[in-house]
C-alpha cells in the first residue's frame, strides 16, 4: 500500500521543485526572444483564423496509424483538432493513453512504451508518431528503442538538439518534472538519430523552443520541414495539419 507522504515530506519536495525552477543556467543558451514568447499567449485566436481560410483535408493515398503525444505541460485534448483532420483524410489516429504531459520521467515513458507496443501488436503493423514539443522527444526515444513498431516519426518543435536549455520551458520542466534537463531519467543521447525515418518541423516564429533546436543538424533527423507557426500553432493551424498531410504521404 503506498503510503501518504507527511507534510514535512511534501514541504522538502516541493522546496527541492523550486530550487530546481531557480538555477542558474549553466550554458549561454537562450530561448527564443520575448515578443516571440509573447504571441505564444495569443492562440486562442487561431481557431476564429481557422473560419476564414479555405481548408480540405486531401484524401490519404496510403492511410496510416499514427499515435499523437501531446507537447509538456499540454493535454491530448490540445491535439483533438489536429486528429480530426487526419481522419478526415483517412488515416487512424490512437491518443499516447495518458492524460496530461508533465515530463519524461522514467515512469511516464514506461507507461507510453506500454501503449506503443500495445497498440503494434493489435495489428502487427508500425506506427507514425507525431509528437508535439517534448511529446516529439520521447517520440525518438520510443523509436530508439522499438524500431520495428515504428515507420516513421514526426517531430514538431521539439527540443531535440544543442542545449536542452535553449528554450523558454527549461525552469517550469524542472520544477514539474523534478529532474534537471540535462539530466533525464532514462538513459539516452537526446541528439542521435532514430532508426527509422525521423523529420522535424521547426518555425523561426516559435516562441517557445529555439529554432536551432527544433530543427537540428544532420545527422540528427533526416529531414527537416520550416514552418511559419508559433509553437502552439504546430497542432492549431491549417498550414501545419498540411503539412503533416503530405509527410504522411511520402512514406
Amino acid at each position: 500500500m503506498m503510503q501518504t507522504p507527511s507534510f514535512q515530506e511534501t514541504r522538502e519536495e516541493v522546496s527541492r521543485r523550486l530550487a530546481l525552477a531557480a538555477e542558474p543556467s549553466p550554458d549561454d543558451a537562450r530561448g527564443p526572444r520575448a515578443l516571440l514568447l509573447a504571441k505564444e499567449f495569443l492562440w486562442p485566436l487561431e481557431p476564429v483564423k481557422r473560419r476564414f481560410e479555405d481548408f480540405t483535408a486531401t484524401p490519404a493515398a496510403n492511410p496510416k496509424r499514427v499515435m499523437l503525444l501531446p507537447g509538456f505541460g499540454a493535454h491530448p485534448v490540445r491535439m483533438r483538432w489536429m486528429a480530426r483532420k487526419l481522419e478526415d483524410a483517412g488515416h487512424t489516429v490512437k491518443r499516447w493513453g495518458m492524460g496530461y504531459n508533465l515530463g519524461a520521467t522514467a515512469d511516464r515513458f514506461a507507461k507510453v512504451e506500454e501503449r506503443l507496443i500495445d497498440l503494434y501488436h493489435r495489428r502487427g503493423e508500425p506506427i507514425v508518431l507525431v509528437g508535439w514539443s517534448l511529446g516529439g522527444v520521447m517520440a525518438r526515444e520510443l523509436a530508439k528503442k522499438h524500431p520495428d513498431k515504428i515507420a516513421k516519426v514526426v517531430t514538431m518543435g521539439s527540443p531535440f538538439s544543442g542545449s536542452p536549455r535553449a528554450n523558454n520551458g527549461w525552469r517550469a520542466y524542472q520544477a514539474i518534472a523534478g529532474h534537471r534537463v540535462d539530466e533525464p531519467e532514462i538513459e539516452t543521447v537526446v541528439s542521435e538519430k532514430p532508426p527509422v525515418e525521423t523529420v522535424a518541423f521547426w518555425s523561426p516564429r516559435d516562441g517557445i523552443v529555439h529554432p536551432r533546436s527544433a530543427c537540428g543538424r544532420p545527422g540528427e533527423r533526416d529531414r527537416a520541414v520550416a514552418l511559419r507557426c508559433t509553437h502552439m500553432g504546430f497542432v492549431l493551424t491549417h498550414e501545419a495539419v498540411s503539412a503533416l498531410l503530405s509527410e504522411l504521404d511520402r512514406s
